[in-house]
This record gives C-alpha cells, structure tokens and sequence, in this order.
C-alpha cells in the first residue's frame, strides 16, 4: 500500500545511437518519458500497424472455428493476411446484410404466394398494389368503389390486392411494397447468399492459424512505433541528444549500470515540491483489486498517499452489508467460480476474481451474522440461529451501527492523511477533525444510552472543542493571526460536510433493509399463490421465487457496487484524497497474447 518512490533521470548520449539507447530502455520498461522537444510532425510514417489491424486480429481470433497455430515466422506476411482478412470482414458484412434483407423481403411474400408482376401493357396500364389489412378494418375497404381481392388470412390480417392505374385512395393502410422479384427469384437469391457465407467463413476459418504470428506482428509493429515517438520526445543538438523520464528508485542502480556499458552519461535527481510526478501505486497481488478500483475513479497525487488497501477492505464491507443475504452472496460465488479460469487469462482479470472472492466471502459472513438466506431467517434453537448476531429488522440497532461505521471510516481518513502530513503543522488539521468525529460519535452514544454509556458525554464535549480549537487554530498557516483566525472560523463550515457525510452511511442499512425486505416478500407471495391455488400453485409459487430473487439479486449487486463505491469515492475521498494526479505511464514493450491455444 504505498506509491512508489521515483526519480528523475536523465541520460546524454550520441545522437547515432538514440534509436538502438531507446529500444533497450523500452526493454527495461520502468521509465515514463518527459518530453523534452517540443511537439513535431511525426517521422518514421508507416512503421506502425495500420489503423484496421487491430479490427483484423479481432475478428480472426473470434472466429469458433480455428485452425492449428503456424510457428515459423518465416512464413508469416502480415500485410498480406491483413488485407485479405480486412477484404474477407467488408464481403462478410455485406453479404450478411443481403442475408438479412432477404430474409426479411422472403417473410413479407410468403402470404402472397409466388408470382410475377405481368407487363403494364397486358394489363391496360392498371398496377397492382399490396396492402395488409388487419380483420377489424377490412369494412372500410369493402366501402370502397375499388377493385381488389383478399389473397390469403391469417389470424389477424388479410392480404388485399388491388387494381388500379394510380395509387389507391381511402384504403385505411399504407402500401406493402413487394419489389420486382418474386418469391421464388428471392429464395434462390437467398440460398446463394447462405452458401457463400459458408464458404468465406471456412476462408475465414483457415486464415485463423496465423493468429498468433499476426498478433505478435502488430505488437513489434506498435513498439517500432512508440520508439519512433520516444524519439520526438528527446531533445537532439548533433550530436548530443538527452532523454528524461521518471523511474521508480529501485530502478536505477539498473539504469545507472546499462548507462556505464553503453558509454552514456546518467543523471539522478530527487523530485522537488513544485513539480508533479507520475503515480505509479504498489499493492500486494492479492490486494491490488483495490487499486483498479481507486484507479477507476481518480488517480491520487504523487504526493498524498495510496488509499488502495483500505478502499479494497471497506469496499468488501459496504457491499456486504448491503448485499445482505448469505444465499445472494453463495450465488455470487458460483458465479465467480464459474468464470474464475476465464478471468485467470489477464492481469487484470486475476485481480478482479480476488476481489469478487474477497466481495463473497464478506457477504456470506454478513449474511449468516444477520441471519438472512434468501430472505428466510433461519429457525429458532438451529446452529444458523446462534450464529445470528444483529437482528438487521431492529432499526435503532442498523441505523446506529451504520452511522458509527461511517464515522470510523471518516476518522480513518484523516488519522492517515494526518499520518502522512506527520512532519508538517498540516497535519494538525486532520487530526482536529478526527477529535470532532470522536467526540460527536461518544456525546450522541451518551444520549441514546444514557444508562450505561453516560461517562462518555465529558469526554465527547472535550473531543469536540479541542478538534473545533484546532480546526480555528490551524487551518490556516500564513499572514498575521487575525487572518488565519478568520480563516480558521471559515474551515468550521466544513462542520456541515462532517455531518452530511456521516449520516450518508446511512444508505447501508437502508440498502441491506430494502434488500432483505424485497426477498421476504416474494417469499410470501411465493407461499400465498401455492396456499391459494393447491396442485398447479407449487409452479406458479416457483415461478414467483424465481423471477423475484433474480431480480433482487441483480438490484442488490448494482446497489453494492454503486454505492459500496460511492462512500469510498466520495465521503471518502473527500476527507483523504484532495489533489489529483496522473498515472504512470510506462514505456515498454507490449506482451499481449492475443490468441489462445
């Protein structure tokens, strides 16, 4: 849980040997370059992989047929596959959509039957026209001075042509156009559509054993190309060129080394005040879920601290207690069980599946404390009953428990921000809030318990003045005293703030309360349909159990991922995370395998 340290470094070298000095340190892939030249036209055109190539490998690696993989890249032209894989997609496509049309034109003349529109000579100049004429309007066009006839019914419409020179008017409907080809013409027509699409997906089929060597060809494309824009981010005076970049601190023994047997000059300097780094967090593989989730909302400033651990734990609480249910989260957890070798295949993937583990494992937890399995209590004296600890009905119990929950949160916060300013009189602002939060928290559980918790009332008035005291006093640390006084007295707005946020916990005891209610009514009305309708009531009953707890599982997920996120994000953040950065971005080769095998 930590960002990680970094430092500038700059490397002097012969301009001849900058591509081959920025090929290897892409190799090393621990630098974020700064860009030391100002913005050029880019050279090396045509380097990197077409802009279509990467829709080339997708729609060859979704193919469901696929063909043992070539390993020579001897055999391999890229280009070539390319192109034919690009022409093979645009006639796909388009014959797809010919298929569709067809289809679509077969089912419309289908009640007409098969015919051919006969030459307007034969006809005296009359047309034909087609009109689908549902059964309740057919009197309209009955009371028409027109001459037509019904050519097929079904249960709803009748299929009328009419003979006419011009378009027929007071027919309660608008024309069907039919086309110029008969139904037979469309069905041949569509046969020899269908069996070319056979044909272009075995082509497609076949072109898929070149996937790997493809995929692998437009990776060494992409990182031919990023050196050539590294390149444009150097600063060149022939013929010495410089590059800087930022890299972690454990990097750069390694630098300094490459830099000593290449014959180039290093320089290292620490990061001053004025500047802003990159962030580049570190976390635990087991933990760094919680950094793709800091890392989806805001990335904090190199200079404030990683608050990836506590978001990944208190994540897995605020979903759990809105989850509210042991049955609802042993699902998840087949889900996930489901999709944990899927998700082993990335980086990613693999820290998204701990974190899902992590969200399961805490709402079953929750679920037993609280007693809830599929809205169902468990039955009085079994083992289930005494492991239930909170009754989540007693209202006054939740709402406390949610509220003391957000303040410890809160207070968590700034004593970490406060830790993190340990070495600066800023800090004395934080840890002033912390004394407000405690001190608020003890005086309200003085008055609701007034029997047993009244000796906390002195102490929580005391908290509350010193924390009040150091908001006035230290909020502000320059000009005379009467400003930061002045300063200080407005920093006591932020008391509202305090409050509103802590009461916002609240929504985790209303959440898990809507959830637990929803599952206990469709029990009942589960129970009252099979009660009322014996026999043929046990499927409508099971029907009922069905679709309402699918419905309240996926309301129950979304409410735990939105707002188990939202008190991170937002109160959270509010009180730890006051600056944004960007993130560290590395220059490195791509290892992507883009095909499985």
């Amino acid at each position: 849980m930590s960002i990680v340290s970094l430092a500038k470094v700059t490397f002097y070298g012969h301009t001849d040997d900058r591509q081959q000095i920025l090929s290897d340190l892409q190799k090393f892939g621990c630098l974020h370059l700064i860009p030391l030249a100002p913005e050029q036209e880019a050279l090396h055109k045509g380097r990197g992989p077409s802009s279509r190539c990467r829709e080339a490998l997708r729609f060859l690696s979704s193919c469901p047929n696929r063909r043992r993989q070539v390993r020579d890249p001897k055999k391999l032209d890229a280009h070539a596959i390319e192109q034919k894989t690009l022409a093979l997609l645009d006639k796909i496509q388009d014959l797809e959509a010919e298929r569709d049309f067809l289809m679509g034109r077969v089912a419309d003349l289908k009640p007409w039957g098969e015919f051919s529109f006969p030459p307007r000579e034969a006809l005296n100049n009359l047309r034909l026209w087609f009109y689908t004429v549902p059964h309740k309007d057919m009197t309209k066009v009955e009371s028409t001075d027109l001459i037509w006839e019904v050519i097929f019914r079904d249960n709803r419409f009748c299929y009328v042509v009419v003979i006419s020179e011009s378009q027929p008017e007071g027919m309660p409907v608008e024309r069907v156009r039919t086309g110029n080809k008969s139904l037979s013409q469309l069905e041949d027509r569509l046969e020899e559509v269908e069996l070319e699409l056979e044909d272009r997906q075995a082509e497609r089929a076949g072109l898929t054993r070149w996937c790997t060597l493809f995929a692998h060809s437009i990776d060494r494309l992409e990182d031919q190309a990023a050196v050539a824009g590294a390149m444009q981010q150097t600063y060149a005076e022939d013929p010495i060129f410089a590059l800087q970049a930022w890299a972690p601190v454990n990097s750069v023994a390694r630098l300094q080394q490459y830099a000593g047997d290449k014959g180039l000059v290093i320089e290292v300097t620490e990061p001053q005040p004025e500047e802003t780094p990159p962030t580049l967090m570190q976390n635990p593989p087991g933990l760094a879920g919680g950094q793709d989730l800091v890392s989806f909302y805001t990335t904090p400033k190199y200079w404030l601290w990683d608050p990836s651990m506590i978001v990944f734990f208190s994540f897995a609480l605020f979903f759990a207690m809105i989850f509210a249910d042991a049955g609802y989260s042993g699902i998840l957890g087949l889900i996930v069980a489901v999709l944990w070798k899927k998700m082993g295949q990335s980086d990613a993937g693999r820290r998204f599946r701990i974190l899902l583990a992590t969200l399961v494992g805490a709402g079953v937890a929750y679920g037993v404390i609280v007693g809830s399995y599929f809205g169902v209590s468990p039955a009085a004296g079994s083992l289930l009953a005494k492991l239930k600890i909170i009754d989540m009905m007693n209202f006054s119990v939740m709402m406390q428990l949610s509220i003391l929950l957000g303040v410890f949160h809160l207070i968590v916060a700034n004593a970490v921000t406060a830790w993190h300013l340990r070495r600066s009189i800023r800090a004395a602002v934080p840890t002033a809030w912390i004394f407000i939060f405690f001190g608020a928290a003890a005086f309200w559980q003085a008055a609701s318990h007034g029997d047993t918790l009244v000796f906390l009332q002195p102490y929580g008035i005391a908290a509350m003045v010193l924390g009040l005291a150091g908001v006035v006093l230290f909020s502000s640390s320059e000009g005379p005293l009467w400003k930061r006084l002045l300063r200080g007295l407005g920093g006591l707005t932020g008391l509202s703030n305090a409050f509103g946020d802590a009461l916002s916990y609240l929504r985790l005891f209303a959440l898990g309360l809507a959830s637990a209610s929803l599952a206990g009514t469709f029990n009942d009305m589960a129970g009252q349909v099979k009660d009322a309708l014996p026999g043929i009531g046990i499927l409508f009953a099971l029907l009922i159990f069905l679709f309402g707890h699918t419905l309240n599982f996926v309301l129950a997920l979304s409410s735990g991922f939105i707002h188990g996120l939202r008190l991170n994000f937002i109160e959270f953040f509010r009180w730890s995370i006051s600056e944004e950065g960007h993130p560290f971005n590395a220059f490195a080769r791509k290892e992507k395998k883009s095909w499985k095998t």
